[in-house]
């Protein structure tokens, strides 16, 4: 599989994990802040469908903010808030009760940047995982990024920016609201770890190999 780039991202999506497992990645650390992104956003499968969960910036001014220089914004419950949204919905789910601890800090410690809170995020992901990628950073921003698949912008929750991925098709898995809903694709990792537990990274990796 070829080198990847990729943004910062909120307890990312499937198709942003399934990106560790092959080859190395490139995390972008020098870009300006985007909205309404993966960044500081993930999605989880509530018992209504769908639910997006946002961490809140502090506003700043001017019109562009270097994503390391993003700081999180307090004022509001939002960590309470996530916590009782993500027990909500997974709270029946197979491995609820075995992985949350692992992410409790993440909801009852504050963390100042954006970045290095979904870095630190990450780790605790890959290692739940056991997965041991190459990472690298960014040392300035360019446009373009030659000799690795830029995947900064592509991997979104909005579907006017999300390009053709060929390394990656969803694999379906048990998930808690299915009955309702029907199976919900590249959620938040959180998803496949409280719904599959062990069986995670092999879901992961099925899903590279029917993409390629």
């Amino acid at each position: 599989m070829q080198q990847v780039a990729l943004s910062t991202a909120y307890f990312p999506p499937l198709q942003y994990i399934s990106k560790f497992l092959a080859g190395s990645v490139t995390i972008e650390a020098h870009e300006s802040y985007r909205k309404q992104s993966y960044r500081n956003r993930c999605k989880i499968h509530a018992a209504n469908g769908p639910m997006a969960l946002t961490v809140p910036v502090a506003k700043w001014h001017g019109e562009r903010m270097p994503i390391a220089e993003v700081q999180i914004d307090y004022d509001k419950p939002w960590q309470n808030n996530h916590l009782k949204s993500i027990e909500s919905a997974y709270k029946n789910s197979p491995f609820y009760d075995y992985y949350i601890d692992d992410f409790m800090p993440f909801f009852e410690n504050r963390y100042e940047r954006l970045f290095d809170y979904n870095q630190q995020i990450l780790e605790v992901i890959l290692k739940t995982l056991g997965i041991k990628p190459s990472i690298a950073y960014t040392t300035d921003f360019d446009k373009t990024i030659e000799g690795k698949a830029d995947l900064r912008y592509s991997i979104s929750p909005k579907e006017s920016q999300q390009q053709p991925d060929p390394y990656f098709t969803p694999v379906e898995y048990y998930q808690v609201f299915a009955d309702r809903h029907g199976f919900t694709p590249n959620l938040s990792i959180l998803d496949l770890l409280f719904n599959e537990g062990p069986m995670a990274k092999s879901i992961l990796e099925q899903s590279i190999k029917k993409g390629e």
